[in-house]
């Protein structure tokens, strides 16, 4: 696996592009992912943090990615700072665990399983988001199968 290293000045995108703090990709460091521009990836970041990011365009052919603003606060990081950070394709191509309830509940049921495979990982991820904000495991269930039945709704309608 490879990793690539950078140091580069922190940088912030105009508040109506969304104001992130993030680092520039090349096209070139892409086109050298697994995946090329849908490769997860970890980022280090002084050696200090290690966060799940994707790869963002940025319109002309080159890519970001995003630097939380609870990572350049706990790094005292300011802009036009030169900051040394690398990247590695993430070896989870979800970039986060599945949880328990979800595995339980994809388990049980086989037709829940193929249409959880046929999402999108972007929509698998969505899904384990809304899941992961949820404490109470009914609502957990609730929240799985609302979504479940939504994605099987979308897919019989596209035939």
């Amino acid at each position: 696996m490879s990793d690539f290293t950078f140091e580069q000045v922190l940088d912030q995108l105009e508040k109506r592009k969304g104001g992130y703090y993030y680092f520039h990709i090349d096209p070139q460091t892409v086109e050298q992912l697994p995946r090329k521009k849908a490769t997860r990836l970890l980022c280090t970041v002084e050696d200090q943090i290690t966060y799940s990011c994707g790869l963002n365009h940025t319109g002309d052919g080159s890519f970001f990615i995003i630097l939380a603003g609870k990572h350049v606060k706990k790094l005292n990081l300011e802009l036009g700072q030169p900051v040394k950070f690398y990247i590695q394709p993430d070896p989870n191509p979800l970039g986060v665990e599945i949880p328990e309830v979800l595995e339980v509940f994809l388990s049980q049921d086989t037709a829940a399983q193929k249409i959880f495979d046929a999402l999108t990982d972007g929509k698998k991820r969505s899904l384990i988001y809304s899941i992961q904000r949820i404490k109470n495991i009914d609502k957990q269930v609730q929240t799985i199968v609302a979504f479940i039945e939504k994605e099987a709704a979308k897919a019989s309608a596209k035939f």
